[in-house]
């Protein structure tokens, strides 16, 4: 018998090495099931910078395996970049996680924090399950992962969960690469995981009863979730709202509101299917949506039609709604008064003393704290983002252009309010910080520091170059200069519309921005934010346009009361004071006797180019806000007047000339419209049709003429969507390229990749040029 000789059995070795978000979200036990699948052996372990592994077997089989694990990673990484290379077969038969290393200089990316999946939310909710009510069941695809990192490699003595041994059972599921936490560094059970604690009346043997027991009853509780204490209350009591609003001293700043589930949040606002997508994601951001008449009480948003709402995103928060019977939405705000920081630490319970009636606590740490995203979606369904923080922060922002090496690592402080600081290494990435707060504040800047310390730790970027900006009474201006390190200046709205310009990957194009705000110092010295910039290159700028100058009698006093800007318009207008203008009502005899000898003469009277200001003048004109007690609040209500009225009811426009904005004539038409018994919401909706009509104008005069097709839209004002959408359309009637921000938010939380970006370019520049 003749024997067949048979082909000889090829093996192939691959080598891995994965980089991107790839620690800390069941990265190795998605690559040990996926070998397991396809029949390969190997390894696979962590170091300080990426993933390594290597698949052996069939080359089919191999080349499977690398084919699942680019394409079907587990749903919290995200593969930046994935190298093969082929290495000479070992022989060695399985595949095994291995410990991890913690050699090298690189860094892998931080997971963000994000929402319960469904896997344990079921499993959270069945009684015969061993985690049943268990308030910190977490496993490899979900729960909080930057607020208890320490360091890297990810594992669990890196974590704040390292003082909580593992149970015999969570041991066990540890090790069994068929269990959702193989690996999962998190883990935690009843036996084994942190505890919960009850401060407040009753006895507390059951926290989450007396917590929803005295939510229930009215009470406000403060409750430590994932990135640190909210406050938490019933949504559909005006007096516990009342009181919520005198102890925090936050007479009308709108609060979120956390629903149990899709279906409540139905219930309280218009949720559309982007906005529905935006809650269920694992973000799981507060969106702002449309309010539904009497769902809630009218001081949750003051004099606002839409309602930020949030999904229960952490156990503790589902738990609390499953006790708290009919009560669907309840109030859940960061505890905190007036602009300081989220309180995250026990010891910062000091800091919110008088605020709650109890506190729902647990023994976790919490490393550094984070507040929660909100966003918003256009007129087109596309994403808004009004702050990046939970389930985004600190992932970085790519930024196509920037040549690897090009630049020192730099550090950019952001602006002094909703403070974002960014971490920019010298590859390109920027890593954005969480909200921070308010930088005025002394605890803000601890916290600052701190998540600095942290993020320089986590990334192994220490910067060599500080960018911070040109107003010189900025606390985040002086914490640069204190730092004893070379630092940069970037222009507030030069800073802006570079922000824009990447995260669109456009540093080497050509734009016409249109920069709306409320305060950014100018580089003439006086305070601008109506300003048309043309930019060749992003490392310097052109003023092409800009609101003609009017003034804040008193400074910051006029942001607080805006009556006194409006009479100073009122005064350019040759308008006399009448009592019959909410404006000069407003401010009062005495105030007017004041401001009637300030105002000829420019005494104390900061010269302004702010369209925010102006729509806060606008706004106390027509009587909508006569005392400002948050940021934006006047230009807030008078946007949402003015989507109730027609703008058709009186000739309200602005004189234009030379790429000035005059708005004398503005004012002069909502005098006369007032005067002639025109609704408020009306002259409201004609103001906003003004604005949309001249910067469409400036802006497509101004880019024809200095030869620029795209046009970028950015500052705080653009949070305002009709104005946004009104831009956007005109200017793309026209035929030029707009480009909005969908990344960073247009406000002063995307100022710092900006400024990382300028202070990035004018060193490739000067280098560049002196070579």
């Amino acid at each position: 018998m003749k024997r067949v000789r048979r082909a000889p059995v090829t093996t192939v070795r691959s080598r891995l090495d994965i980089t991107g978000v790839v620690q800390g979200v069941g990265f190795r036990p998605a690559v040990a099931r996926i070998a397991d699948a396809h029949g390969v052996g190997g390894f696979v372990y962590n170091d300080s910078g990426s993933v390594r592994c290597e698949f052996e077997g069939a080359p089919a089989a191999v080349e499977a395996a690398v084919a699942e694990l680019r394409d079907a990673p587990p749903p919290m990484a995200r593969i930046d970049a994935l190298r093969v290379t082929a290495i000479a077969p070992s022989g060695a038969a399985g595949f095994a996680i291995v410990a991890s290393s913690s050699t090298g200089s690189a860094r892998t990316l931080i997971p963000p924090d994000v929402a319960t999946c469904a896997d344990c939310l079921r499993e959270m909710t069945d009684p015969a399950d061993r985690r049943h009510q268990h308030p910190f069941i977490t496993c490899t695809n979900c729960g909080p992962r930057y607020t208890v990192i320490t360091d890297l490699p990810y594992d669990r003595p890196a974590t704040t969960m390292a003082g909580f041994a593992m149970c015999a059972r969570c041991a066990d599921e540890y090790r069994d690469p068929r269990d959702r936490r193989f690996h999962a560094q998190t883990i935690a059970c009843p036996d084994c995981g942190p505890r919960l604690t009850w401060v407040g009346p009753g006895d507390g043997r059951d926290p989450i009863a007396a917590a929803a027991a005295l939510i229930e009853s009215g009470g406000i509780v403060a409750v430590k979730g994932i990135g640190g204490y909210h406050l938490a209350c019933r949504a559909d009591d005006d007096a516990v709202l009342a009181r919520l609003r005198r102890r925090k001293s936050r007479p009308a700043k709108p609060f979120a509101v956390m629903a149990r589930d899709l279906s409540a949040a139905r219930c309280l606002g218009e949720v559309d299917a982007a906005a529905a997508r935006l809650l269920t994601s694992p973000a799981a951001p507060i969106v702002l949506v449309p309010r539904k008449d009497g769902a809630l009480s009218g001081l949750v948003a003051p004099g606002l039609l839409d309602l930020g709402v949030m999904l229960a995103y952490a156990p503790i928060h589902h738990l609390l709604f499953g006790r708290l019977g009919a009560i669907s939405g309840m109030v859940m705000t960061s505890a905190n008064a007036g602009g300081s920081p989220i309180a995250f630490r026990d010891e910062h319970l000091s800091w919110i003393a008088g605020l709650a009636d109890g506190a729902l606590v647990h023994d976790r740490p919490i490393h550094v704290p984070c507040e929660d995203s909100v966003l918003t979606v256009d007129d087109r369904g596309a994403v808004v983002p009004l702050r990046r923080s939970r389930g985004y922060a600190p992932l970085p922002v790519s930024v196509p252009g920037l040549t690897a090496g090009a630049a020192p690592e730099i550090l950019a402080t952001g602006g002094d309010v909703k403070t974002t600081f960014c971490l920019m290494a010298d590859d390109g990435r920027a890593h954005l910080s969480p909200h921070l707060g308010d930088m005025s504040d002394p605890r803000t800047q601890q916290s600052f520091t701190e998540a600095l310390d942290h993020l320089v730790r986590m990334t192994g970027r220490r910067p060599a170059l500080l960018a911070c900006d040109l107003h010189p009474g900025y606390a985040t201006t002086r914490w640069a200069q204190r730092r004893g390190q070379p630092f940069t200046q970037v222009q507030h709205h030069h800073a802006h519309a570079v922000a824009l310009l990447a995260e669109h990957g456009r540093l080497d194009d050509p734009m016409l921005a249109v920069t709306y705000d409320g305060t950014g110092y100018g580089t003439d010295g006086t305070v601008w934010g109506g300003e048309f910039l043309a930019l060749t290159e992003p490392s310097r700028f052109t003023r092409v346009g800009h609101l003609r100058p009017f003034a804040l009698p008193g400074g910051e006093g006029a942001v607080r009361q805006p009556a006194r800007i409006a009479l100073d318009l009122l005064a350019r207008a040759g308008i006399a004071w009448s009592d019959d203008l909410a404006s000069v009502a407003a401010v009062g005899a005495a105030g007017r006797h004041v401001l009637a000898q300030q105002i000829p003469r420019g005494l104390g009277c900061v010269p302004t180019t702010s369209m925010g200001r102006l729509y806060d003048a606008v706004s106390s004109l027509l009587g909508v806000c006569q005392e400002v007690t948050y940021e934006g609040q006047a230009a807030i209500e008078l946007e949402h007047l003015a989507r109730s009225g027609g703008g058709d009811a009186t000739e309200v426009a602005f004189e234009v000339r030379d790429g000035v904005l005059d708005p004398v004539r503005v004012i002069s038409g909502l005098v006369d419209g007032l005067r002639a018994g025109v609704p408020t919401a009306d002259l409201a909706a004609a103001f906003h049709d003004a604005v949309i009509a001249a910067t469409v104008a400036v802006a497509a005069e101004r880019a024809r003429a200095t030869g620029i097709p795209t046009i970028g839209l950015t500052g705080g004002v653009f949070t305002n969507r009709r104005l946004l959408s009104g831009v956007r359309e005109g200017l793309q009637h026209l035929g030029f390229e707009v480009l909005i921000h969908h990344v960073v938010p247009c406000n002063d939380g995307g100022l710092a990749l900006g400024q990382a970006v300028v202070a990035a370019t004018r060193r490739r520049f000067f280098d560049e040029g002196s070579g």
